[in-house]
């Protein structure tokens, strides 16, 4: 059974949720600069608008992208600070108390069920496959799948020990869930858009 200090400090997981912060801080914040834009200059398509099938602005001028009364782009911005700050921090040694982990993972859940709700919308509602979004969808995925998982191989929901071990063994199944998980929405979205078809 794997030492407990591997579950304390999982460097590994670290390191990804410095690299999906970054990833996901930097297409909230191209997001929000195409919002700007858009303000700036009505009426002129955005940068990422390639084809009336893969574009950013039906999107963000719809209503699921602006949830919560301003534009979604904004929870990215503040929301995928915390994945870089906590990444950092255990790198640097940090251990944080049972209360803070789920405190984590519940934003991180959030922001896993928004992804999905989103994806939805995208796919059987608006029609459209916005690019940025798309890259936040590809981080999100997995950032939930490891989070999750490391709560239970850490013991931080208590489980008893042959759950923790299986959850420790599943953990280096995450590339794999998410790649499935892009399969998934990939094969919803091309039989309900024909997205090959529009792009060939």
């Amino acid at each position: 059974m794997p030492s407990p200090q591997s579950h304390t400090r999982p460097t590994a997981m670290a390191v990804w949720l410095i690299i999906a912060g970054v990833i996901g801080w930097w297409a909230a914040f191209s997001l929000t600069m195409e919002k700007f834009h858009a303000l700036a200059n009505p009426g002129e398509a955005a940068s990422c608008d390639f084809s009336p099938l893969v574009q950013c602005t039906k999107n963000l001028d719809s209503a699921q992208g602006s949830v919560f009364g301003f534009p979604n782009p904004i929870l990215g911005l503040t929301g995928w600070v915390a994945p870089i700050v906590v990444g950092m921090a255990i790198l640097a040694g940090a251990r944080f108390a049972r209360w803070f982990w789920l405190c984590f993972w519940a934003g991180i859940a959030f922001a896993f069920g928004f992804v999905i709700w989103l994806i939805s919308q995208s796919i059987f509602v608006l029609g459209t496959l916005c690019p940025w979004c798309m890259v936040t969808w590809v981080v999100t995925i997995p950032t939930f799948y490891v989070v999750t998982i490391h709560l239970f191989r850490a013991g931080i929901i208590p489980v008893s020990n042959r759950v923790r071990q299986g959850a420790d063994k599943l953990i280096g199944w995450v590339p794999l869930m998410a790649i499935v998980s892009y399969a998934i929405v990939a094969v919803l979205a091309q039989v309900r858009l024909d997205v090959l078809g529009a792009l060939f």
